[in-house]
Formats: structure tokens, sequence, C-alpha cells
């Protein structure tokens, strides 16, 4: 004899079962009447198709075109090239918009409209840069020899060939008082971003704003400093190691400020680790935070350097400028490159002149040189070294 559960449930069972085959059979619903909405295909914003290259060329003919038409046919005067550039930047924004408008719409012409508009600007802002850089190159050129490096200035009259002399006691003095520039301030840059990130006492406040206002400070501010403070009284005479402090005022500060942001970007659960393991906070600032932030010091330091290789003010009134070889920067007087390239341009002969941008082309190969410098040791990241000395993996292995 059955239950009543057990003839419930294959009735229930039965009207699912129904329910299901009529929800397979019914038939999918007709889409309403009206007009078919045609969806657009997607496409990457930066992505460019040769149609879109052809757009674009399309759009600077007929922009061109209408400003030629406008100077050659309706206006009294002739085509100035600089309004003339103007009015062709300024008809080719609508003509190009509307093309893409038309093609893609309203969303695809504004992008473009916008990143016209960027670019343009981006362009506007690196054009002086490569005006600079190719016009000393161009200048310096013509005159930069290879006995540029190997003489001096001494026996160089001012009727002289621009090709004969070099700079060779310029480029001594150069990595002489950035040497010296280089000891003083990174020590004290290092200890003072230390300072500022690990420490934080009650001076961190002012430290911090004068190191901020410092790295606005004028370079002439510098160099009157020291020539108030050490020559006027006769406590030092003019010569390299003067200039020296002068520089070391003006790297201070950029060295200072770089430091301390890269330290605040070592992690802190290093710091902590190097405590939980009973390391004193000295000692884990000193062998867990420094090493880590190594990569971003040595950027910090060569960004100071090229801050302070090419100032000429604070060297004028210190180092006194000479025209021989001094290869010791604690008496006498001593020349470096931005000496020579201000003492050469102030002459009234033009093969001086010439020489100095050739003084100039070495000084901005040396600043390049510096920043590229300061790139690859940042692209190294935190803890790691760029450059691994050869046998060190094999020793290891061996171990």
């Amino acid at each position: 004899m059955t239950t009543p559960e057990t003839k419930v449930l294959p009735i229930t069972s039965g009207v699912r079962e129904g329910a299901r085959e009529s929800a397979r059979k019914r038939p999918d619903p007709v889409p309403a009447a009206g007009p078919s909405r045609k969806v657009p295909p997607r496409r990457r914003p930066k992505a460019w198709r040769w149609s879109d290259v052809a757009e674009f060329a399309g759009s600077l003919a007929a922009a061109f075109f209408l400003t030629w038409l406008i100077f050659a046919r309706l206006l009294p005067f002739r085509i100035m090239p600089i309004a003339f550039f103007v009015l062709w930047y300024l008809l080719f924004l609508p003509v190009y918009w509307f093309v893409i408008n038309d093609g893609q719409g309203a969303t695809a012409a504004k992008d473009r409209l916008v990143t016209v508009l960027i670019t343009t600007g981006a362009l506007i802002a690196f054009a002086p840069i490569v005006l600079v850089v190719g016009y000393v190159v161009y200048r310096g050129v013509a005159v930069l020899r290879p006995n540029f490096f190997t003489e001096t200035m001494q026996i160089v009259g001012p009727l002289s060939k621009a090709t004969e002399g070099g700079a060779l006691h310029s480029i001594i003095g150069t990595l002489e008082q950035l040497a010296l520039a280089t000891a003083v301030a990174v020590p004290l840059g290092v200890l003072t971003a230390v300072y500022l990130s690990e420490i934080r006492g009650p001076l961190a406040r002012p430290v911090r704003l004068v190191a901020d206002a410092m790295t606005a400070l004028p370079s002439i501010v510098a160099g009157l400093f020291v020539f108030s403070m050490l020559i006027k009284p006769h406590i030092w005479l003019q010569s390299g190691i003067v200039g020296s402090l002068a520089l070391a005022i003006l790297m201070l500060p950029t060295v200072t400020i770089a430091a301390e942001q890269v330290l605040r970007v070592v992690p802190g659960s290093l710091r902590e680790a190097a405590l939980a393991l009973g390391a004193p906070y000295w000692r884990s600032v000193l062998m867990v935070v420094l090493p880590t932030a190594r990569a971003g010091l040595a950027t910090a330091v060569i960004l100071g350097m090229a801050r302070v290789v090419g100032e000429t003010a604070p060297v004028l009134m210190t180092t006194g400028g000479t025209t021989v070889l001094n290869t010791n920067p604690l008496h006498g007087y001593q020349d470096n490159l931005p000496l020579f390239v201000f003492t050469q341009i102030r002459s009234s002969q033009e093969n001086q002149v010439d020489r100095a941008w050739a003084g100039a082309l070495v000084l901005l190969v040396v600043v390049l040189l510096l920043f590229v410098l300061a790139r690859v040791a940042g692209s190294a990241g935190p803890g790691r070294r760029r450059f691994r000395l050869p046998g060190r993996g094999r020793q290891r292995r061996g171990r």
C-alpha cells in the first residue's frame, strides 16, 4: 500500500518536466517594430589605422590650401611664415574635427581633437630644448678638435685660430671642484635626509623648510656668501677649494630633498622586521634602509652634481680663473668649463667666441652624461645592483 508522499512526488515531478518542456518549445520573442539601430564596432582609442592616417593627412592638406587661398588671394599683403603656420593650425582643428565626426562619431572626434592639442603642447615645450642642444652642437662641432682636450690657453693669443689651444686646465678644474663639492655636500645631504625621514626630531619642519627654500637659491648668492665669509676677510684666497664650497652650498639642498624622497619610499615593513629581530634603530637604518635605497641615493647624488656642474656665478668670484694648468685646488687660481665659456664669449674676436661654443658643447655633454647616469642608477630599483662584479655568482654557487 502506497503512502501519500509517494503519490505526490510523481505528480510534482511531472508538472516540473511539463513546464520545462513548454519553455523549450516556446518561440523566441519577436522584436518590436521600429528603425534598427546600428551599433558601431568597438575600437581602441589609441589604435591608428591607415584610414586614420589618411584622414589626418587630408585634413592637413585641406587646411593648407585654405590658408594659402586666404593669404594669396584674399589678403592684400604677402605671406608671413609665422602667421601662415598659425592660421594653418587654427584651420586644421575644425577641419579635422568635421572629418572625424562624419566618419567615426562625435566621441572619436573629441578624442582626436584633444590628442592633437596635447601633442601640440608637448611639441612646443620640447622644441626649445631641441633648438638649444642643436644650436650648441652646430656651433661647437665646427671648432672642437682633439687638441681641445690636451692643450691649455697659456700660449694662445687673441688673434689665434679657434682650433688652436684647448680647455685642459678648465676640464681638470671642473672635475676637481665637482669632486670636492660632492665630498662635502653628499654626506651632509644624506645625513640631513636621514634626520628628516627617520629621526623626525623637533627641528625637522624648519630644516625641511630651509632645504626647500635653498633649492631656489640664486647661484650668485652662494658665491657672494663664500666671498664675504672667506675671501674678503683674507681667511682664504681665491682657489679651487673655495669655489667647491660655493658649489657645495648649491648642491646640498638638491641632494637633501632627493634623498629624503627616496628614503620615504622604503617600505616600513623592512624597518619593523629589523626592529623585531632585535636590531637597534640606528643599525636598522644603516644596514637595512640605506642599502635598500642605494639606487635612489645614487640618483640623488648625480642629480646634485648635474645641478652645479654648469654654474658660473659662484666660481666667477671664488676661483679667480686662469689660462694655465693648476692641478692643486688648495692654492692658486683655478679655472673650470663654465668660467672658460664665460671668458671666451665676452671677447670681441670671433675665433674666441667659436672656442667658447666648443667649451659649451663639452659642458653640455658632461651634463647629459650625468643625467643618463642618474637614469641608469634610478632604473636599478630599490636594493638592486645595476652592475654585478664578475665571478660573484660562481662563488656563491660554489659555497
